[in-house]
């Protein structure tokens, strides 16, 4: 029973510290004023096809509105130090605070071939953003070793604030990688992604238009996750979370919230989140 009130509370915690990643699209920015509340932190992806305008736009309009808002610097997608102060200059005149640096998935476009030559370069510009994210694996990355995705992090420590799990089904997996990461000394704190409720019919109308960012990438790459994530009886938000409880709530841990991949279901995200707020709390 003690176990069952702590698990609880855990989770009560990351769902009160969930933040979402949306996709740049045209429509993304009107789901967002009418569904969410100025003090829901929005992430906005980066799209090698349509490029880095679209992302710092809608950050932009969102940080006007009052939202927290992290935009994706994909390190590829950038030139180099000349265009990254460019982009620093832009979003902090826009009180932006916060930004979250992948590799991404382009082939390079100038002097990064990964984040962590970006990163470096952040802080010869004086480390401008308050918040920095990086990704973690939990799954195996289809190009780059475990064991060196680990080291990418620890090597990224000096530079980053926290660390964001990219999509994993399995709390086993979770619990593995959470152990691995602090044995290894990487102490940043942790935000542990996870998708929000997904509409197949919707999911897959979004999967049709890859390019617009990482998340939908990641899906794209996983033959069967459609079946996965849509098919009764199998994924849930709530089980998944309650499986993952007693290893993120271990001492040492780390784990401060939830990073949300919503596939522009934003709605359903946020009437997900507040549903079972309100089934924990009862």
């Amino acid at each position: 029973m003690r176990n069952k009130v702590a698990n609880r509370q855990i989770l009560l915690d990351l769902l009160a510290h969930a933040r979402y990643e949306v996709l740049p699209t045209a429509t993304t920015e009107d789901k967002i004023l009418q569904h969410l509340p100025t003090d829901r932190v929005v992430t906005v992806t980066a799209s090698p096809a349509k490029g880095l305008e679209i992302t710092f736009a809608l950050a932009e309009k969102l940080a006007a509105n009052g939202y927290p808002v992290v935009p994706h610097i994909a390190a590829r997608m950038v030139t180099g130090r000349s265009e990254l102060a460019e982009i620093c200059d832009r979003l902090t005149s826009a009180g932006i605070t916060r930004v979250f640096v992948p590799g991404g998935d382009a082939d390079p476009a100038g002097d990064y071939v990964d984040s962590l030559s970006l990163l470096e370069d952040l802080r010869e510009l004086g480390s401008p953003f308050e918040h920095v994210g990086i990704t973690g694996y939990p799954e195996s990355h289809p190009k780059i070793h475990d064991d060196l995705t680990v080291q990418a992090m620890w090597d990224k420590r000096r530079y980053a604030t926290h660390v964001v799990s990219n999509l994993t089904f399995d709390p086993a997996v979770i619990a593995d990688w959470l152990g691995r990461l602090r044995a290894r000394g990487v102490t940043m704190p942790l935000l542990l992604g996870m998708p929000g409720p997904i509409d197949r019919a919707k999911l897959l109308g979004m999967a049709g238009k890859i390019g617009v960012g990482e998340s939908t990438k990641f899906l794209s790459k996983n033959k069967g996750l459609f079946a996965r994530l849509a098919a009764p009886g199998g994924f849930t938000g709530e089980r998944f979370l309650e499986q993952c409880a007693p290893a993120l709530g271990k001492p040492g841990a780390l784990v401060e919230g939830l990073h949300v991949f919503t596939f522009n279901q934003i709605e359903a995200t946020e009437n997900w989140r507040n549903s079972m707020i309100e089934r924990l709390s009862a």
